[in-house]
């Protein structure tokens, strides 16, 4: 097929998906109105899911979603949750949660506006669900250092670009390696003059984009070998519940765990993060409901983005931690 022609087909698609999802046109009436087939029609819509001219969201009814908002805000006295629905593919779930994250940015974000972008799958994935339909000359800024392991996807260099180019936006990066062997060698980077100004800005954030890790298999600092299965197991016994995208490591309560794992990631602190007027924690994964409660506990947290299921657990876990 020559490049016109594919312009053409991308042209149909996009005129057809308008009528359908639009103008509530029926396939029938658009095969008639355009002079094509219905099997066409059928076809091209179907292409236009494929290839992400149709974004169609599943969301839970708002009656219940202001329910569950309502009770976590009670309890934590965090400013807004985003629930999204669950999906049995953790891909899915982990997108349908961004969508709200990438939605609330859309909404909120003002020209000028400084976003603090931290690393991770769930971060990363914010960027892919941004759609837009006005430029915003807003600044991403990597709020912790980056590693070669997380690959481009989930270092937050390359979120930070994602974001500004669907937003029109501008990015920074934080020249630094997230991890380094020892509290000394951290506090000589955060002393270089360059790691430091850009850590300043990200202080000055309007918003923060953080994750909330745990110490499973699964995890990221697991998958990237940032720390041996007996630092995590030693660790895991010493009560580290998970960590805030590795800023601190914490324990069920909210408080900094005591593992000799803390103190060697290049970023921003939880108390550089109370700072900040929103910060978002995002967490799709079902593995994460009791590090998300710790994230809770520590009072830095204003908007909570996760999964339905989470959201009912994390409430479950705090109601039996009360008793």
């Amino acid at each position: 097929m020559s490049e016109r022609s594919e312009v053409g087909e991308a042209d149909l698609m996009t005129e057809i998906a308008a009528l359908y999802y639009v103008e509530g046109e029926t396939q029938e009436a658009i095969a008639q109105r355009l002079g094509i087939s219905r099997i066409k029609v059928g076809r091209l819509l179907k292409r236009a899911h494929m290839e992400g001219i149709v974004d169609v969201r599943v969301r839970l009814h708002p009656a219940v979603s202001a329910e569950i908002e309502q009770e976590l805000k009670r309890r934590f006295g965090i400013k807004r949750a985003l629930i999204a629905l669950d999906h049995g593919d953790e891909e899915r779930q982990r997108s349908n949660v961004a969508s709200l994250v990438a939605d609330h940015l859309a909404r909120t974000l003002d020209d000028g506006a400084i976003v603090a972008v931290g690393m991770g799958r769930n971060v990363g994935s914010v960027a892919d669900n941004v759609f837009v339909q006005q430029a915003r000359r807003c600044s991403f800024i990597c709020a912790i250092g980056g590693s070669l392991r997380a690959g481009e996807y989930m270092n937050p260099d390359h979120i930070c670009r994602r974001l500004a180019a669907r937003f029109g936006g501008e990015s920074e990066t934080l020249y630094a390696p997230a991890l380094v062997q020892d509290a000394t060698a951290r506090e000589r980077l955060l002393d270089n003059i360059t790691v430091r100004q850009t850590l300043d800005r990200a202080r000055r954030a309007d918003i923060a984009l953080i994750g909330v890790g745990d110490l499973s298999e699964n995890s990221n600092m697991a998958r990237m070998g940032w720390f041996t299965p007996q630092e995590i197991a030693e660790a895991r016994l010493a009560g580290t519940i998970g960590d805030m995208m590795g800023y601190d490591f914490i324990d069920i309560h909210g408080r900094p765990a005591k593992t000799p794992m803390q103190g060697r990631v290049i970023g921003l602190s939880i108390s550089d993060l109370a700072r900040i007027p929103d910060v978002i924690a995002i967490a799709s994964e079902n593995t994460k409901a009791a590090g998300i409660l710790g994230a809770l506990r520590t009072g830095v947290i204003d908007t909570l983005a996760t999964s339905a299921t989470n959201a009912h657990t994390i409430l479950s876990l705090d109601e039996v931690g009360r008793r």
